[in-house]
């Protein structure tokens, strides 16, 4: 029974270190209404980030009756927008890149090593969820959050590595930095 007891134990601990290579962070808790026919219905919007630090992350919104509810939902719309990007040997971005979402624009450029992550509100959840470490970057525009997470995401989807554009332009990767 003690051998069962231990074997249970460590599917727990499997199970949460899973778990764990996620993190979750809310930008913004938002109560929102919405005019039926009987007055007026509450409800809230959680706009969450999830990443886990070593190169995925995902902007998510969720919308419920209650706060826990909304996160809850926000943590899975988070998770299935999941985008792929590439980090240099010094946990930085490979160029200069702008994005864009909504009315905001983020611009960020790759930092030396010790630089640490210069950036504000959403767009610094984003980058250090996304495990970038060294960078410089900078809302412009609107200072909604939701659309400088999304501006901050689409910046980085665009992202491309050297080996990449060797590849698109048909010539060997010394070439590039010549």
């Amino acid at each position: 029974m003690a051998e069962k007891e231990k074997g249970r134990g460590k599917k727990g601990s499997r199970t949460k270190e899973k778990e764990t290579t996620w993190q979750e962070r809310v930008i913004q808790i938002r109560r929102v209404s919405k005019v039926v026919k009987g007055g007026k219905k509450l409800s809230f919007r959680a706009i969450v980030v999830v990443g886990n630090e070593r190169g995925q992350v995902g902007v998510g919104v969720g919308k419920a009756s209650d706060v826990i509810g909304a996160v809850r939902k926000g943590v899975a719309d988070g998770k299935k927008h999941l985008i792929d990007i590439p980090l240099t040997k010094s946990n930085s971005i490979p160029h200069p890149i702008k994005g864009k979402g909504g009315g905001a624009k983020v611009m960020m450029r790759p930092a030396a090593p010790g630089t640490g992550v210069i950036a504000g509100g959403a767009v610094r959840t984003v980058l250090e969820l996304a495990g970038v470490r060294n960078i410089l970057a900078k809302q412009l525009g609107s200072s909604n959050p939701l659309n400088n997470a999304r501006a901050t995401v689409n910046a980085l989807e665009t992202l491309r590595t050297f080996t990449e554009v060797a590849e698109d332009r048909g010539i060997p990767l010394e070439n590039i930095f010549g």
